[in-house]
């Protein structure tokens, strides 16, 4: 194995991997800066109002993207079981 080949196999895996969890991470933290703005408007200090909006998109994020999350590391894993050919010769 080259090491061409090394280092494209890590940068699509770390591509994946930021795009994965940037689909979760993202509308969380666009909730986040919602809710700090308005904590910050109206002058509530509430711990849980910041954190129970979070988790709600986040975790409708995971509900409403879990498939396509799925099939991108599916499509990834399969390339790369294909691949394996090609780089051990």
């Amino acid at each position: 194995m080259s090491p061409e080949v090394f280092v494209d196999i890590l940068r699509d895996a770390l591509f994946l991997v930021i795009l994965l969890v940037s689909t979760i991470i993202v509308p969380s933290l666009i909730i986040g800066l919602i809710v700090a703005v308005f904590q910050a408007a109206t002058s509530i200090n509430e711990q849980t109002l910041s954190f129970l909006p979070r988790l709600i998109v986040t975790l409708l994020a995971l509900i409403v993207g879990g498939h396509w999350l799925v099939q991108q590391l599916m499509d990834y894993t399969i390339r790369l079981i294909n691949s394996i050919p090609s780089v051990v010769s």
